[in-house]
């Protein structure tokens, strides 16, 4: 999760530098994911598509893509958004948003499924694991 930290450091890192005026500024922003729809099973060499929900805090968030880390038979994911830096931000109300991506199965046994949802009051990370078997 270190890796995800430092890659989002760099992005924002690197879109701080701008050339000319007329570009937007903004940040990149980890959101927790809430819930997930995800099949309870998986067929070898199947495509299938992978659904989040998360909160969009204010009007001035945006979905931009999935942190995506594949470590032998495990998946982290997370949701980053741009948050564009505006005065005219509105804070949002439990705004459930959904994304979407897809999962092509390329080896048997299981899938393990780490979704990130934030740190806990020790800045832990939190995750919801979830456990997806491949059958023949």
């Amino acid at each position: 999760m270190k890796r995800l930290f430092v890659l989002v450091l760099a992005l924002v890192s690197f879109n701080s530098c701008s050339v000319g005026d007329d570009s937007l500024d903004f940040n990149l922003e980890l959101l927790p994911i809430e819930s997930v729809d995800i099949p309870n099973e998986f067929e070898l060499g199947e495509v299938y598509p992978i659904t989040v929900n998360y909160f969009r805090p204010s009007t001035c968030h945006s979905f931009r893509e999935f942190y995506y880390l594949k470590e032998n038979n495990e998946r982290t994911v997370a949701v980053v958004n741009y948050e564009f830096i505006n005065n005219d931000c509105e804070v949002l109300e439990n705004e459930l948003v959904e994304a979407t991506f897809n999962f092509i199965v390329t080896s048997n046994g299981s899938y393990i499924f780490k979704f990130w949802q934030g740190e806990d009051e020790n800045e832990e990370n939190q995750y919801l694991t979830i456990e997806v078997p491949v059958i023949d």
